[in-house]
């Protein structure tokens, strides 16, 4: 297997696919890692030659979804005959709290999303399995940690509803995909209960004995253009297509399960 962009979820990803005996070929920007120069077009094409399945989680910029660009003029020759492509829940827009599912048109109400929409466009163009997460977290990247380093910012926003994802049901759900093929599929890869954040910032504050933190205004120049673009959008998001199809059921089914499970690993 290729992975195209070794960072958090693509670790899961090759650790999983190890695991079940898979050989991994992975790409990283940051040479010291020893990884595939995804800008060197021989490397790309020697680590495609023979690999059974590609699979791309490099996020789009606003020159587009910078794997296709990298590996869509070697696909003639040497694709691979499973391909995947990890978009975000974001293509959805805001849906004022209402369930969303995978037949829904795409409406993007953020840069990032719609960059998501014309990334996934490109992929199905080959074929692609495409998987629609939302918020990932896991070990070293959840409220847990934040929390603990004093860097939560709490916008107090209790009707903003939105579903998550621990980083290792995502990468068993991509696996899962792998050996129940479906071209030009897409899947809602989500836990099965979406909650605002302020919801989960009190109940982690609570298990761990810490004070609430103040109150942020979204304005507020300590909050990031991603978060105030995550803030755009407030939905229910519906897995019921993953767990029909793929026979996937998320470990973690919702945050206070992964919130549990954080805690006992610390």
């Amino acid at each position: 297997m290729v992975i195209f962009g070794l960072g958090y979820l693509g670790e899961a990803v090759a650790r999983q696919a190890e695991a079940a005996g898979w050989t991994i070929r992975a790409t990283s920007r940051d040479p010291e890692r020893g990884l595939i120069d995804p800008t060197d077009p021989k490397a790309l094409g020697t680590a495609l030659d023979g690999a059974e399945a590609l699979l791309v989680t490099a996020a789009p910029t606003g020159a587009g979804c910078p794997g296709h660009a990298a590996l869509a003029p070697l696909l003639a020759d040497v694709a691979p005959p499973w391909i995947g492509y990890v978009s975000s829940t974001a293509v959805y827009g805001d849906r004022g709290g209402g369930w969303v599912f995978e037949d829904a048109a795409l409406n993007a109400a953020s840069i990032g999303g719609a960059r998501r929409v014309a990334a996934e466009r490109a992929w199905l163009g080959h074929g692609a399995h495409i998987f629609r997460l939302p918020a990932i977290y896991g070990p070293g990247r959840s409220t847990v940690d934040r929390l603990r380093a004093g860097t939560v910012r709490r916008v107090n926003k209790p009707d903003q509803i939105f579903n998550r994802i621990h980083v290792e049901d995502a990468a068993a759900g991509i696996l899962v995909a792998l050996v129940r093929p479906s071209p030009g599929r897409a899947w809602n890869l989500t836990d099965d209960d979406p909650s605002s954040m302020e919801a989960v910032i009190e109940a982690a504050c609570a298990r761990l004995g810490l004070p609430l933190p103040p109150e942020t205004d979204l304005n507020d120049p300590s909050v990031t253009e991603a978060m105030r673009g995550f803030y755009l959008d407030c939905k229910r998001v519906s897995n019921a297509r993953a767990k029909a199809e793929l026979g996937w059921r998320p470990r973690y089914r919702t945050w206070r399960d992964g919130l549990e499970a954080l805690i006992a690993q610390a």
